[in-house]
């Protein structure tokens, strides 16, 4: 059953007038309310066409129609303690993948050095643990001045829970902002993880920001939680004014407790990608993993509503061909950038 806007947009008598008048109150500084958003995830199909348009312009009123571009670099993989259950890297996970403590210097700079020629803004380096120990936090304490001055790469951190102590010495080295993603909301963590909690997280979040580095946390889209489970996550990245808002959607992988879970479609993707814009209007939103299998032929489309994409492989999935995402991009009459939004 559709869930009704409150007034007066619930007025509007054409989908497109509907969606394009919650727009004029985002853009007037209106922040989209609960239920407003619980509307959007419930959409009609044969509006979304209407909200992707409007969607659309709040994104262009902060981005205009410019891509920022990530790359990841998978520094550590495997060997995690903990049980997140999308997760192939983790303690429970069954997943054959490569598995290897923290890559060397020349490795590091190589993977940076890859990110440059593929434009893109950001170079996120990342490894498998609970958090990190004092050998990996002297490696990237080390290395992240290096990548700076060769590559004029902003830097983006995930090295899991993080001290305020850490999250210092991060922020004094030159990262400029930490990824750790909240992943759901608070009420559906704990069927998702076992070996740490949602305030861990967030925990870890305020440290972040205490520390003067720019926040970057996401979810995962497709896990079986439910439309106010999503709502509520956006709500709750909105509340921490969260920069940088990459969204994933749930790739099940051989080997990981959620290996059978198929719940989503590409319309359901391009709702949520328009939520997440209409949430939270002036932050970078990025289609994460899985947008690839989950959108398919419609990924043009979700750079409506986002601003942002990975370019080249994920952590241990593989990613298209980096000429396939510039071709989109050029065709849509979008053009990349590795300058700060504006």
């Amino acid at each position: 059953m559709m869930i009704e806007l409150p007034q007066p947009i619930s007025d509007c008598t054409t989908s497109a007038s509907r969606w394009h008048g919650l727009a004029e109150h985002v853009l007037a500084g209106a922040p989209l309310t609960r239920d407003e958003a619980l509307a959007v995830l419930a959409a009609p199909d044969d509006e979304l066409l209407d909200l992707l348009a409007a969607a659309y312009r709040v994104r262009r009123q902060h981005f205009g129609n410019t891509v920022q571009l990530y790359f990841l670099m998978n520094a550590k993989s495997g060997l995690c303690p903990e049980d997140c259950a999308y997760c192939s890297q983790s303690k429970v996970s069954q997943a054959e993948i490569p598995r290897y403590n923290l890559l060397n210097r020349e490795k590091l700079l190589d993977g940076a050095r890859l990110a440059a020629e593929r434009n893109s803004k950001t170079y996120c380096i990342v490894i498998s643990a609970r958090g990190p120990n004092e050998r990996e936090l002297e490696a990237v304490e080390s290395i992240v001045p290096e990548i700076k001055r060769r590559y004029d790469l902003q830097i983006c951190a995930c090295l899991g829970l993080l001290t305020p102590e850490q999250a210092q010495r991060l922020q004094a080295c030159g990262v400029d902002k930490v990824n750790h993603n909240l992943n759901t909301s608070e009420s559906f963590y704990d069927d998702i993880c076992s070996t740490h909690t949602f305030q861990d997280r967030l925990d870890t979040l305020h440290a972040v920001r205490a520390s003067g580095m720019k926040l970057c946390s996401g979810g995962i889209l497709g896990m079986g939680e439910s439309d106010a489970d999503v709502v509520d996550l956006a709500l709750t990245l909105r509340e921490l004014g969260v920069e940088s808002i990459p969204v994933n959607f749930l790739n099940p992988i051989d080997g990981t407790p959620l290996a059978s879970v198929r719940r989503l479609n590409p319309r359901q993707c391009l709702k949520a990608l328009c939520m997440f814009r209409l949430v939270n209007p002036s932050s970078e939103i990025r289609i994460a993993g899985g947008r690839e299998l989950h959108l398919g032929a419609l990924q043009p489309l979700g750079l409506y509503p986002a601003n942002s994409i990975f370019v080249g492989d994920y952590l241990t999935t593989k990613g298209q061909p980096p000429e396939e995402d510039y071709r989109m991009i050029e065709q849509l009459g979008f053009v990349i950038t590795r300058g700060e939004p504006g």
